[in-house]
């Protein structure tokens, strides 16, 4: 087994990228996605092996990872907690010594933010934010190329972000996001379904200090928030973990649903994007999901291209890029 870096870096947040090391990874997402269209070998991590470690269910996390791995040379081990000493009351400190010493990165689907920051903190490997309740890295990175990839490179810079609906993980993302790619976002939500405040508060002090032409505005009217804006973005009203939430949230979001004249507010030109999967007829209708303006399939795609490039980045150190 290749020995790990001698000093590993992790991807629990939008936080631990910087900006010129997210331009390297989307140009190295591009690459890596056009040899794989031509069906060219790019088998970079041979010999590795990603530990994935799932309490939540997954379709996209889960193939995009293994795929990824598969086509870069190297495998992925899928690890339920359930079937895990994890799932049995194991300390995650002493999974993460152990697993340090069989794997070459560890990827974390969970609940609480903690228990990824904990396997990080632990382990002496790289480990990657597969999505936890507080933040989804790899998903707005894959969403942010995809809107570069449509638009050109640098092309949200300076923009408005509309996201609509829920301010859970994705909107905190897509609040870190803001600053590290310059742009204006604004938030539509109920005043109970806020993001986080501590993100907003470290995201517009760290706007302020370093002078970005960035910002990040929460309002209740989704149409304030549409008006204008270059992306329109959204999730599902109830996540995994909130069903018995369901008929609430439905109540409680009744305004915020992405549709035809929602659209119509924003810039002629704006794209719709959703995380997946999605329920037609709650937070988006179908003429906007299946409609011109919709990149969902590329984003999709994107999370295997992006991906693939983060796993080169933290296992090889970014060589060969």
């Amino acid at each position: 087994m290749p020995n790990p870096l001698p000093k590993k870096h992790d991807l629990l947040t939008l936080d631990d990228v910087r900006p010129e090391e997210m331009s390297h990874l989307f140009h190295r997402a591009g690459v890596l996605k056009g040899m794989q269209h031509r069906g060219e070998p790019h088998r970079t991590l041979e010999g590795r092996t990603l530990g994935m470690i799932f309490e939540k269910s997954s379709t996209r996390t889960r193939v995009s990872f293994e795929a990824g791995m598969f086509q870069l040379g190297g495998m992925a081990l899928f690890l339920s907690s359930r079937e895990l000493q994890l799932g049995r009351g194991e300390p995650i400190a002493d999974s993460a010594r152990v697993l340090s010493r069989y794997v070459d990165g560890l990827m974390v689907r969970t609940f609480a933010h903690q228990n990824v920051e904990l396997m990080a903190q632990h382990a002496g490997i790289p480990v990657i934010n597969g999505l936890s309740d507080s933040f989804h890295p790899c998903q707005v990175l894959a969403d942010l190329f995809t809107f570069e990839e449509q638009r050109g490179v640098g092309s949200l810079r300076g923009k408005k972000v509309a996201w609509i609906g829920d301010g859970n993980n994705m909107a905190n993302t897509w609040i870190q996001a803001a600053r590290m790619a310059g742009f204006h976002l604004v938030i539509a939500c109920p005043r109970e379904y806020q993001p986080c405040d501590a993100v907003l508060d470290k995201t517009r002090r760290l706007i302020a200090e370093s002078g970005a032409n960035a910002s990040v505005e929460v309002v209740r009217d989704p149409r304030e928030a549409a008006a204008g804006a270059h992306l329109v973005t959204t999730d599902v009203w109830t996540s995994m973990g909130q069903e018995e939430e369901r008929l609430r949230r439905q109540e409680a979001f009744k305004g915020y649903v992405v549709d035809g004249p929602l659209m119509a507010l924003a810039d002629k030109e704006a794209l719709f994007m959703h995380c997946l999967p999605a329920h037609r007829g709650e937070e988006v209708s179908a003429e906007v999901i299946d409609g011109p303006q919709s990149v969902v399939w590329d984003e999709a795609e994107n999370r295997l291209h992006v991906q693939k490039a983060i796993l080169e980045w933290l296992m090889r150190g970014g060589s060969g890029w």
